[in-house]
Formats: structure tokens, C-alpha cells, sequence
């Protein structure tokens, strides 16, 4: 993982275009004010389409998966009793 230099608010305003350039070719910053970090700017993730073809061929080597033992596990962790997110 590279280093995120910091960046002041300052910097930011005054060297705006330089530093969206910089994200866009995968540099990450901090910014800071008065000398405390208070955000980051990070790329977004390059997604690469991956053809079917592709994705079969590399799916062969896959483990199977034992469906009852996956849904044993899922019931396992999942809260039986989850929270109402309307309650108040």
C-alpha cells in the first residue's frame, strides 16, 4: 500500500485540478486542517469486465460447496432476531 501524503485545505483549493489529476491516475491523499487529518481522497476502483468465457474457465478449479453445510453456516451467524429499523 503507498503512502497518502497529506494535503492541506489550502492545498486543496489552490491546487485543485493538479490533485484530481493526481487521484485519477490512482494517488491517494489525506487532508488535513490545522495539522489533523479530517478526510481522504482515494481513487475508485477499475472494474474489469470479464467475459463468461473467462469466468467459467476459471471457475473450474473452484472447491464445490456442500449447499447444506452453507446454509448451516449462514444460519449460524445470521441474527435470528434481528433489530426492527423503524422502531424508535
Amino acid at each position: 500500500m503507498s503512502v497518502q501524503p497529506d494535503i492541506t485545505e489550502q492545498d486543496l483549493r489552490h491546487r485543485s485540478q493538479e490533485i484530481v489529476d493526481a487521484v485519477a491516475d490512482g494517488q491517494a491523499f489525506t487532508v488535513t486542517r490545522d495539522g489533523h487529518p479530517i478526510g481522504r481522497l482515494l481513487p475508485l476502483s477499475r472494474r474489469r469486465f470479464v467475459s463468461r468465457r473467462e469466468f467459467a474457465a476459471s471457475s473450474r478449479a473452484a472447491p464445490a460447496i456442500d449447499l447444506d453445510a452453507f446454509r448451516a453456516d449462514q444460519d449460524a451467524m445470521a441474527d435470528p432476531c434481528p433489530d426492527d429499523p423503524y422502531a424508535r
